[in-house]
């Protein structure tokens, strides 16, 4: 009981310090959510005058850090800062801090509370598309070294501050900005990119909230399957057309996932949270020895971020047949969508799809694929630095490394820094995690106070955490 009443009053004590400045920079991420930078793969729908303006903002909103740290323009409107640190601790390299300011395109405006590019603030929350994914972010690191300025701050190594412009869309701009430091010999000590978060109701049988941290990414791979017949009118249809053969190989792809393993950051993040979890959980949790196999299978078993913890996922996407409802197809496709497990290839998981399928007129091309990121170490000190911080700011939460299933800039920084992770250090609820890209998307003040001050403990932290 002791402990529990220590950890709530240092929460309190943080909880206002946090929603003092919170409330105080506020107003900076409402007004940069007012600009629609909608990513798209079609430049037709991209606004380039909106991420003009986005940052033509940022020296008005953030004074100390344009008039302190140079920036340079990278693939047009990547964003590139450098802090100069003071040289004291500069042998292993810079810290990277990583953002992006695009934003996924808003189906349906009147669904949402408040309008998406509004950035309104009310309810103690600030609304619009990008609060959470991922202008919250940038925002928050801005602010921190705005404030470490304002405060004679200097750090002890070098600074970076990537953020970019096209991260929705997978872009290239995140490549070009490792590439571009990577061209001056520069290799980070740290890579920090948006990720996991502190999650709230993540975990069956865990209470307290789990901060995830990103170690690794799972690969992200595009195929297209396809089959040619000879067409014809609709009135005189044959069997096993290519419509049909294509639903027979989709099926089949249902029917039968991959191979269900737990890859060792999942075992150590399972481990990590055994002393919180309840019974049975926690006996489970504990010994994962000896039941890391039946866990595998109830996980794999219950589907969804569960499931997906397991294997490679396979899922159909997009399906295309005849031009014209009254004409047989004679070629149809379909796009599988694929996230490739850590351990498994993108060759491997392409012919493991051959051998489900089992059908040679089945076409399948690799549209675009990229392997699963390398391991980050959590027994060194970037990760121990990062724990640090995140237990000074969130007192409450348990630190636990995994696997992201989805995809970040950050996986083109794994070619020139080998302590590369994903972490926005905002506290999300279940709702919150659901509404990243969908409507209402918002982010508490409080909230975004603690992230703040988790940039801010972060960089004063760096020299404590060599």
């Amino acid at each position: 009981m002791h402990i529990e009443s220590t950890s709530s009053s240092v929460r309190e004590t943080a909880g206002g310090e946090a929603l003092s400045i919170g409330t105080e920079a506020a107003p900076k991420l409402s007004r940069l959510i007012t600009y629609r930078t909608v990513s798209s793969r079609d430049p037709q729908q991209v606004s380039i005058e909106e991420f003009d303006s986005f940052i033509d903002a940022l020296p008005e909103l953030f004074p100390l850090v344009h008039r302190n740290l140079p920036v340079e323009r990278v693939n047009g409107h990547g964003l590139l800062y450098r802090w100069q640190g003071n040289g004291t601790d500069d042998d292993g390299g810079p810290v990277v801090l990583m953002a992006h300011y695009d934003v996924v395109p808003v189906e349906d405006p009147a669904s949402w509370i408040h309008p998406p590019f509004s950035g309104e603030i009310a309810d103690g929350r600030i609304w619009g598309r990008g609060s959470l994914d991922d202008k919250g972010s940038l925002a928050a690191i801005l602010e921190a070294v705005e404030q470490l300025l304002a405060a004679g701050f200097i750090p002890v190594r070098d600074i970076y501050l990537s953020f970019g412009n096209n991260e929705e869309t997978a872009g290239d701009t995140a490549e070009a900005a490792a590439a571009l430091l990577a061209g001056r010999g520069i290799r980070p000590w740290l890579v920090l990119d948006e990720g996991g978060a502190v999650a709230g109701q993540a975990f069956p049988f865990v209470d307290r909230p789990v901060a995830v941290v990103g170690v690794s990414e799972k690969g992200i791979l595009d195929v297209e399957l396809s089959t040619e017949d000879a067409g014809g009118h609709a009135s005189t249809p044959h069997r096993r057309g290519a419509t049909a053969r294509l639903a027979r190989a989709i099926t089949r792809l249902d029917a039968k996932p991959l191979p269900a393993l737990l890859p060792e950051p999942t075992v150590e993040m399972i481990g990590r949270l055994a002393s919180s979890a309840r019974f049975p959980a926690r006996l489970v949790f504990g010994n994962l020895r000896i039941f890391r196999r039946p866990l595998t299978r109830v996980l794999a078993r219950m589907g969804g971020e569960p499931g997906a913890l397991t294997r490679t996922t396979v899922v159909v996407t997009q399906l295309h047949g005849s031009s014209a409802s009254n004409v047989i197809a004679s070629r149809a496709t379909a796009n599988a969508n694929i996230r490739v497990a850590v351990g498994e290839t993108v060759a491997g998981t392409v012919q493991r799809l051959e051998r489900i399928i089992a059908d040679s007129s089945v076409s399948l091309r690799v549209i675009e694929g990229n392997e699963p990121s390398p391991v980050s170490a959590t027994d060194n000190a970037q990760f121990a630095l990062l724990e640090q911080t995140i237990t000074a700011v969130f007192p409450d939460a348990v630190t636990a490394p995994y696997i992201m299933l989805g995809g970040t800039d950050s996986r083109r920084f794994t070619g020139i820094c080998d302590a590369v992770y994903r972490f926005a250090p905002f506290r999300m609820s279940r709702q919150d995690r659901a509404n990243i890209h969908a409507d209402n998307e918002s982010l508490g003040i409080e909230t975004f106070g603690e992230g703040i001050l988790f940039y801010t403990r972060l960089l004063r932290g760096l020299g404590a955490g060599q």
